[in-house]
C-alpha cells in the first residue's frame, strides 16, 4: 500500500495493490498509529455501487442481501479492510474491525475510523497530524479538507 509498506516491496515479485478501502484506511491508520497508537479501533466504509451489485432485486448466491438492488438501498456488507491493514501494517494486526455499507452512489467511498489510542490526544491534535501528513511525506495519497464538500466533489480527484 501506497505510503504504508511501499519501502518493503521486493520488485521480483509481481503483487496486486490493496482494495480501494485499505488503500484508503491503511494511510489513515499508520499515521494516526505513528503518532498516537492505536489500541483497538472500528473502520466503517460507506461505499459507492460496484459492478457485482444487482441493479434490480434477484437472487445471489453470497448472501440475501447481496441479492437486492443497490438503487434504492443502503446495503450492509462485510469488509476485508480492516484485517488486511494488519497485514501490511503488522502491529495492527487484530486490532481492527470494520463493517460496510454499500450506497446508490456511482463513485466515491468514505472511511469513518474510532480508535482508541494509547497516547491522549485533543480533536485539534488529531487534525493537525493528519494535515501535516497530507502536505508532507503523504502528499498524493492522503488528503485533508475542512470544506463543505460532498461525494460528488472528489470524482475525479
Amino acid at each position: 500500500v501506497c505510503g504504508v509498506n511501499l519501502d518493503s516491496y521486493d520488485p521480483k515479485y509481481k503483487v496486486s495493490n490493496a482494495s480501494c478501502t485499505t488503500n484508503c484506511l491503511a494511510p489513515l491508520a499508520k499515521v494516526i498509529n505513528d503518532h498516537f497508537g492505536i489500541v483497538e479501533g472500528l473502520m466503517t466504509t460507506v461505499h459507492a455501487t460496484t459492478a457485482t451489485q444487482k441493479t434490480v432485486d434477484g437472487p445471489s448466491s453470497k448472501d440475501w442481501r447481496g441479492g437486492r438492488s443497490v438503487n434504492n438501498n443502503i446495503i450492509p456488507s462485510s469488509t476485508g479492510a480492516a484485517k488486511a491493514v494488519g497485514k501490511v501494517i503488522p502491529c495492527l494486526n487484530g486490532k481492527l474491525t470494520g463493517l460496510a455499507f454499500r450506497v446508490p452512489t456511482i463513485n466515491v467511498s468514505v472511511v469513518d475510523l474510532v480508535v482508541r489510542l494509547e497516547k491522549d490526544a485533543t480533536y485539534q491534535e488529531i487534525k493537525d497530524v493528519v494535515k501535516k501528513a497530507a502536505e508532507g511525506e503523504y502528499k498524493g495519497i492522503l488528503e485533508y479538507t475542512e470544506d463543505a464538500v460532498v461525494s460528488a466533489d472528489f470524482v475525479g480527484c
